[in-house]
């Protein structure tokens, strides 16, 4: 039976009682046979326990009798999990206690000492499980230092593949060549948890202090568990304080991040077969002007009389250049995140929500519906609706539309998120995500709407929520190579302290700085971003743009790794949402107007299809005067959703790019 208990220190990740230690596996004398449960637990690392219960002693004529076990008095085994519970109290974070189903209580009364049958030991100290099916499944592990061979476990009423699948979550798992009841046991980096509790709460400093035991990584807070989990990805699992050599940084490129996205390469050594950004003179920041935000009436001079929008490129700069006024956001956010298409009428606008509608009511229906005993049985929905409980309690209750007790915007909130997860179970939902949420919620004031253009932008950040999390690798690969070309001596001391890999920036680009600025600010970047102007990955050069603004005091103070992310996490609610816009628009200006850009740049900031997009600065970019804005020629319209359009049109070089209108 597996329990998911969300505690700071201690969470059972697996349980499964009926296992056996057979005291004389080989042996001519009375068996011992020693009943008891398997549990898999994350306590910072991720530790094997067997815990014996019942002994009995099997005879020659296979009369069973009780036999007393060698160990202490034991309790059944929910009264174990609720004494660990109670010697963790002062660290546990609980939500909603979980319930154990009833059992009859053991007669048995133990009074020796600790069991000799019961082990424990961390993953990281596993060599190897042998896996033997004749009959009953049985495992048998083996410790690396000194090598060790633990009793073999028999599963008597089965369990031993839904342990050994809970278990590839947390370690590599491989077939020995030689042997193939033999599993070879790896842990090169921690796996990374899907919980992103330690990454999102800016106040629980306590666990990252217990482990790393310094100071100034106490104040990463709000990055823990995926912090140490990308830096240990990037830099490996020691916390060296000293400067690592170079052909050690090299040696990097075998977690193949070099591979991410072909032809970028960000180690200091040049290597056949990758492009090397050397210094390039970009010339001049040009100056860039913003405007007042997108009026209620500007938004009514770009609708036709049917409801159709027109000149929506030139409706998308205007936006772009200042934002929206509040009053146009409910509406605005649903063409911008692709909900209402901007070729449709109020008529088909209508039809399209009626349509939502019922499509969003029969998901939510499905949970819904969900009755107490379904649930008990269905432990990935129990996992997230736990999860969700937890979030919501805490998500942005500063705000008045979810401040109080019993908030009505606190059960919206809950209730997308769980229909979310019908929409898509194999994703369902990771922390983090009411974050992105919260937002559109507020601004939509209306629960249907609200699910629905949550849908939208988490079609665009799926690749952050993955457990692989290739999107936020690749993203980091990409700001890495960004920030190379702009200034490449700021990004030689980032790599001279072990920082070249970005994942200080880790909380900016999962979340989209929804944790960086204010919240009306936030709707004001989400809103500019949403335009997709002025280029690709446009938040990238956000990114670039407050780096920018924060390299000198890095450097004059000599900031080390430890004091980067400090003085990086520090900048929450300190940040100028208009002086970023400004810098990041005139950076990408400064990058298109330079001739030979190297080709890894030109594919990430998309400019190898920016012929074919409208410009906004200066006569070459067009002018914010003129609404004349020509729609994209000579592209294959390739598939349509209903709300984008996506397009495929061939490159110089041969390949091909597929984008979004």
């Amino acid at each position: 039976m597996i329990f998911l208990l969300y505690c700071v220190f201690l969470q059972v990740l697996f349980e499964h009682e009926g296992v056996f230690i057979h005291s004389n596996e080989d042996g001519d004398e009375p068996d011992l046979l020693v009943s008891g449960f398997l549990r898999l637990i994350d306590k910072v690392d991720i530790f094997i326990e067997f815990q014996d219960l019942v002994c009995m002693l099997i005879d020659s004529s296979s009369v069973m009798e009780w036999a007393q076990c060698p160990g202490e008095e034991r309790s059944t085994p929910q009264q174990a999990v609720v004494e660990q519970q109670q010697s963790y109290e002062t660290e546990w974070d609980m939500i909603n206690a979980v319930s154990f189903p009833k059992r009859k209580p053991c007669a048995l009364n133990h009074t020796h000492e600790k069991s000799k049958w019961a082990f424990t030991f961390s993953v990281w100290d596993l060599r190897s499980i042998t896996v033997k099916k004749e009959g009953s499944s049985r495992l048998m592990f083996r410790l690396k230092e000194p090598p060790t061979s633990l009793p073999v476990l028999h599963f008597h009423q089965g369990g031993s593949e839904d342990f050994l699948d809970c278990l590839r979550r947390y370690a590599l798992i491989t077939e020995a060549p030689d042997d193939e009841t033999c599993l070879l046991v790896s842990t090169p980096n921690r796996a990374l948890s899907q919980s992103f509790e330690n990454l999102l709460d800016d106040n629980n400093y306590g666990l990252v202090t217990k482990l790393k035991n310094d100071p100034y990584v106490t104040t990463l807070g709000g990055f823990s568990k995926v912090t140490n989990y990308i830096f240990d990805a990037f830099r490996g699992p020691e916390l060296e304080q000293q400067q690592r050599p170079l052909e050690e940084m090299a040696d990097l490129d075998i977690l193949g991040l070099g591979e991410v996205i072909p032809g970028l390469e960000i180690n200091q050594q040049e290597e056949p077969g990758f492009e090397v950004i050397t210094r390039i003179d970009l010339g001049a920041r040009p100056e860039v002007t913003r405007r007042q935000p997108l009026s209620a009436e500007d938004w009514a001079e770009h609708q036709e009389k049917g409801g159709r929008m027109k000149n929506v490129p030139h409706l998308k700069k205007i936006i772009f250049k200042g934002g929206l006024c509040h009053a146009v956001r409910k509406e605005a956010w649903k063409f911008l995140l692709g909900y209402y298409p901007w070729d449709s009428t109020y008529e088909e606008r209508k039809g399209l929500q009626r349509r939502k509608t019922d499509e969003y009511f029969r998901m939510k229906l499905q949970w819904k519906s969900v009755s107490e005993e379904q649930e008990r049985r269905n432990s990935r929905l129990r996992d997230f609706r736990s999860l969700i409980e937890k979030d919501v309690n805490r998500t942005d209750r500063t705000n008045r539309f979810y401040e109080g007790i019993d908030n009505p915007g606190l059960v919206l909130l809950h209730d997308i998120l769980m229909t979310y997860c019908m929409y898509d179970f194999d994703l369902g939902y990771v922390q983090g995500m009411s974050d992105l949420l919260s937002p559109i919620l507020y601004v939509m004031e209306n629960e249907v709407d609200a699910f629905w253009c949550f849908v939208s932008f988490m079609d665009h950040m799926h690749q952050n929520f993955e457990e692989q999390m290739q999107g936020m690798k690749t993203q980091l690969i990409q700001l890495s190579t960004l920030l190379r070309l702009l200034d490449l001596a700021f990004w030689n001391y980032l790599e001279s302290q072990d920082s070249g890999y970005m994942y200080f920036c880790f909380r900016w680009l999962l979340i989209r700085f929804k944790r960086e600025l204010s919240y009306p600010d936030v709707l004001r970047m989400w809103e500019v971003m949403w335009t997709g102007l002025p280029c690709q990955n446009f938040h990238l050069l956000v990114c670039c743009a407050i780096l920018d603004s924060e390299k000198r005091k890095i450097m004059e103070e000599n900031f080390g790794f430890n004091e980067i992310l400090k003085h990086i996490n520090e900048l929450s609610m300190k940040l100028d949402i208009e002086e970023i816009l400004h810098k990041s628009e005139a950076i990408c200006m400064q990058i298109r107007s330079c001739k030979d850009l190297p080709h890894s740049i030109i594919e990430i900031l998309g400019f190898n299809t920016e012929s074919e997009l409208p410009r906004l600065e200066g006569r070459e970019f067009g002018t914010l005067d003129s609404p004349q804005s020509p729609r994209p020629t000579q592209r294959q319209e390739v598939f349509s959703n209903g709300h984008n359009r996506h397009y495929r049109e061939p490159l110089q070089n041969g390949c091909k790019v597929t984008f979004i209108s």
